[in-house]
């Protein structure tokens, strides 16, 4: 049996789902941007669930990581962008810091701290980071 093109729509396979949040900066927000994150993933997930559970876990870890770094190296708004690609979820994270980001040492002795750049880069199949005059995106590509 043939069917006709689909001339009015677009094919499923490339259905753009895709989403922008703003925030005014505070530390509440970055459980609101790990909230926005999985209302995102909830709705592509019942159109198209990931391919492994753990893709999930990951991209709610990465956005609440990129939050918590804007709220302590970033001051003013900052905004979140989710869009599906056709194999996974693109991230952009854009703050008002024109500094990028550097690993820094993990020391557990002194607290924590220093893995949130490493776990990015360990989670993401890509990350880059662009400076603009009014601050920076870092974009990451997580598997889905």
């Amino acid at each position: 049996m043939s069917t006709e093109p689909r001339w009015d729509d677009t094919p499923p396979s490339e259905e753009r789902y895709e989403r922008a949040y703003s925030f005014p900066g505070e530390l509440r927000n970055v459980t609101g941007a790990r909230l926005a994150a999985e209302e995102f993933l909830g709705d592509l997930a019942r159109h198209a669930p990931p391919a492994a559970p753990e893709y999930w876990d990951d991209i709610l870890l990465v956005v609440t990581e990129l939050a918590a770094n804007v709220i302590q190296y970033a001051p003013g708004p900052f905004g979140l962008h989710m869009r599906r690609t056709f194999d996974g979820v693109h991230v952009t994270m854009h703050d008002t810091s024109t500094t990028r980001p550097e690993p820094r040492p993990f020391h557990p002795d002194a607290g924590g701290g220093g893995i949130g750049w490493h776990l990015v880069h360990t989670l993401c199949d890509q990350v880059s980071v662009v400076v603009q005059d009014r601050g920076k995106d870092i974009h990451v590509f997580l598997p889905w």
